[in-house]
C-alpha cells in the first residue's frame, strides 16, 4: 500500500512541478497582447538584422530571339526558342562563356538563369552576382555564346538566333532590403506568438482546477419564463 502511494505521488510529480514553475506561471499571467508583440518585436530584428547583413544581389537579364529563314514559319521558331532556353545553362554553352565572363563554369552555372515564353520566341538569360557589371557580364556572355551554338546549325534548323537586347547594368541590388526582411520577420513572428499564445497553459487555481465560469446573469423576462 505504502509502495502504491509513492508510486502515484511519484507520477502527480511532474504535472505539480509543472504548475509550480515560475516560466509557466509567467506565461499563464501574461496578456495575449504581449505574446504577440514580443514575437512580432523580435522577428522583427531578426529579419532586420539577416536584410542588413547579407550582402546585396544585382540581376541583369539579356534576351535573344529565334528568326526563321524564308523557308519555315514563326511556329518553328517558337520551338526552337524553348529548345534553345533549356540549353543556354548547359556545359556546353557555359564553357564558352566563362572565357568573356571572366568567373568559372560552376559560378555561370550557380549564377545564371534561362527562360522562355510560350507567346514568344524569345529566350531570357538573368544572371546574378555580388557586383552589377558582373552580372552584366555573364549575362551577355552566355547570350553571346548561345547564339554561336545556335547559328552553327541554322542551315540544318532554318532558324537564327539574333541578339535582341544586351543586358543593361542595374541601378539597384535585387535582393531583399533590411526593411523588407524586418517586416517578413515581424509577420512570422506575429505568427508564431500567436501560436504560444493558444498552447500556453490556461490559469488554474491553487489546487490545480481550472476556475469555473461564472454565467452571465438573466434578465427579468428569462427569468419569469417569458417569451
Amino acid at each position: 500500500m505504502t509502495s502504491m502511494m509513492s508510486t502515484a505521488g511519484s507520477s502527480s510529480s511532474p504535472a505539480s512541478a509543472t504548475r509550480r514553475s515560475p516560466v509557466f506561471r509567467r506565461l499563464r499571467t501574461l496578456p495575449a497582447s504581449s505574446l504577440i508583440a514580443a514575437g512580432s518585436l523580435a522577428g522583427a530584428l531578426a529579419g532586420g538584422a539577416y536584410g542588413a547583413l547579407t550582402p546585396p544581389a544585382y540581376s541583369a537579364t539579356a534576351y535573344v530571339v529565334a528568326v526563321p529563314t524564308e523557308k519555315y514559319d514563326p511556329q518553328t521558331a517558337l520551338g526552337f526558342a524553348q529548345a534553345y532556353g533549356r540549353v543556354a545553362t548547359q556545359l556546353a554553352v557555359l564553357g564558352d562563356a566563362q572565357v568573356k565572363a571572366g568567373v568559372p563554369v560552376k559560378t555561370l552555372r550557380d549564377s545564371v538563369r534561362a527562360a522562355t515564353s510560350p507567346d514568344a520566341p524569345m529566350v531570357a538569360v538573368t544572371a546574378t552576382a555580388a557586383r552589377a557589371d558582373l552580372a552584366v557580364d555573364m549575362a551577355n556572355a552566355v547570350t553571346g555564346a548561345l547564339t554561336l551554338h545556335a547559328n552553327q546549325s541554322k542551315d540544318a534548323t532554318h532558324v537564327e538566333l539574333r541578339q535582341f537586347s544586351r543586358a543593361v547594368k542595374p541601378t539597384e541590388p535585387s535582393s531583399a532590403s533590411p526593411a523588407l526582411t524586418g517586416l517578413v520577420g515581424a509577420s512570422a513572428g506575429g505568427l508564431l506568438g500567436g501560436l504560444a499564445l493558444l498552447v500556453r497553459p490556461r490559469r488554474t487555481t491553487a489546487d490545480g482546477t481550472r476556475p469555473a465560469v461564472v454565467p452571465a446573469p438573466a434578465t427579468a423576462a428569462d427569468a419569469h419564463g417569458q417569451p
